[in-house]
């Protein structure tokens, strides 16, 4: 088949695939700077033109190319111990979340997405002050459901920077985390292939489409952190979001 056929399932037009690729490079200028949160940026953006079943594939499969690229310079740091304490918890979460993401209803998916959200960025704009050291026990849950989170909404990568940044130093904590977020998309891009998700070559083809606008937002962002305060530009883009996962919910409750 073509490289036109392939693309004739994403019939949006020249104004859709602007917006489409604007709201995947803003995503990952946020990735290149924190690291995490590509699907609270893009998914609300994506999801005017998509299901969130395509949604989260599609996003895997860019998160693998971009968090590689993170991990590579940093990983003398990552803390092995929390590394291996978190992945089991972390593989057992993502596969609950595959399941749920094939087998619930889209507008069910819609509203959790949307409180999902919006819960993420009050507790980022409100919650300020460092937490007390957690305990190694804090490892299955923040792992559980940070893997369930990174499965059916595409982001669970906050849970574990609370957890690591309460246990580790800035640098170990961030390493850690990229390695982290580096081995979830891999068990996600695996659970997605056995599922037969990217049998579906258009989506593929989209992907490769989008790697452009991913390696522009990468490219930005990395130097952004440079250049401003990652706390400040996290805390604007947060902001963003809340108003993002508000809407999605109230986009739901007038359907």
């Amino acid at each position: 088949m073509s490289v036109a056929g392939l693309l004739s399932e994403w019939s949006w037009g020249f104004g859709g695939w602007a917006v489409i690729g604007v709201g995947v490079a803003l995503a990952y200028i946020v990735f290149g700077i924190a690291g995490f949160g590509t699907a609270l940026v893009a998914g609300p953006i994506l999801i005017l033109f998509m299901p969130l079943s395509k949604i989260v594939p599609l996003l895997v499969l860019l998160d693998f190319v971009a968090a590689f690229g993170n991990l590579l310079p940093s990983r003398r740091d990552v803390a092995k111990p929390e590394l291996l304490r978190l992945l089991p918890c972390m593989a057992v979460g993502c596969t609950l979340g595959v399941i749920f993401l094939l087998n619930l209803k889209s507008d069910l998916l819609l509203l959790l997405m949307g409180l999902f959200i919006s819960a993420y960025a009050v507790y980022s704009l409100w919650i300020k002050a460092r937490p007390a050291q957690l305990s190694a026990a804090w490892a299955l849950p923040m792992g559980t459901v940070g893997g369930l989170f990174g499965a059916l909404f595409g982001s669970g990568g906050f849970l574990y920077a609370i957890y690591l940044n309460s246990r580790l130093p800035k640098d170990a904590a961030r390493a850690t985390q990229s390695a982290l977020i580096s081995c979830s998309t891999v068990v996600r891009l695996s659970l997605f292939a056995v599922a037969g998700v990217y049998a579906e070559l258009p989506l593929l083809m989209l992907a490769l489409c989008l790697l452009p606008a991913m390696a522009l937002g990468l490219w930005i962002g990395r130097r952004l952190t440079m250049r401003l305060s990652r706390e400040a530009f996290v805390r604007l883009v947060t902001w963003l979001v809340l108003a993002s996962g508000l809407a999605l919910i109230g986009r739901y409750l007038s359907t």
